[in-house]
């Protein structure tokens, strides 16, 4: 199976001398086309700066970063800017989206800057609402929707140009039991269907819903698992007990 992300020998430090702060150091990580990766770990271990470093949103210290056959670490700004519109699908824990905007513009958005016809655009972008459950709050502003629903839009709108991988920082991070399992329900959902998902969790609960889990503690990965392939669904998870 081809590899739809990889870093090989990843850093990122800041500062100098005994300051120095190793953010992400000497990460080899390869995440599969089709395969849903979890990268779990305390706060402030380098979970996202990781991410960020994978999608071409930072520049590492040192090391390779590779999508699909494309090496980006070493490509100009405007390159990485036009992969990450194209193969890069991203989802923020703070939703980034534009308030003036209604649910269906901030999805179809993307596509329009990628230079597709709008009515491609807004036809692509209603039926990703769909998919994700928000037909009826298409015409709906970020005001109007509650934090599950804006995730939810989040996630139609890093899906509507088709991209190799969905990279998915903290996206629960804000959210209550009920919009998390809005959430992890459409992670499940995308799982199953073969979309390539990173996320980066500190939640046990969204980590328990992919296919594999990396660790990491002070900047290194620490642990590398395959998780069952009947590992429990996201709803079955909280109907557990497990509520924040």
């Amino acid at each position: 199976m081809s590899s739809a992300v990889r870093v090989i020998g990843l850093a990122k430090h800041y500062g100098k001398g005994e300051a120095l702060i190793r953010a992400v150091d000497d990460v080899d990580l390869e995440v599969a086309s089709g395969e849903s990766v979890v990268v779990a770990g305390p706060s402030g271990c380098g979970k996202s700066t990781l991410l960020q470093l994978m999608g071409g949103l930072d520049l590492p210290t040192s090391g390779e970063v590779w999508v699909g056959d494309r090496r980006i670490d070493r490509t100009s700004e405007r390159t990485r800017a036009r992969l990450r519109r194209d193969h890069v699908g991203f989802v923020f824990q703070d939703f980034h989206l534009m308030e003036e905007l209604t649910a269906v513009e901030n999805v179809e958005l993307p596509a329009l800057l990628a230079g597709r016809p709008s009515r491609q655009a807004r036809r692509t972008a209603t039926a990703l609402l769909d998919e994700v459950g928000l037909g009826d709050r298409e015409r709906h502003r970020p005001a109007e929707l509650s934090g599950g629903q804006k995730q939810r839009v989040a996630i139609a709108r890093a899906l509507v140009n088709s991209p190799t991988v969905l990279l998915a920082d903290e996206p629960t991070g804000n959210l209550d039991s009920a919009a998390t399992t809005e959430v992890l329900r459409l992670f499940d959902r995308l799982r199953a269907d073969g979309q390539t998902l990173v996320v980066v969790t500190h939640d046990q609960r969204t980590a328990a819903t992919a296919d594999r889990m990396v660790s990491m503690r002070d900047g290194v990965l620490v642990d590398d698992i395959a998780l069952p392939s009947s590992t429990t669904s996201a709803v079955e998870i909280l109907s557990a007990g497990g509520r924040e």
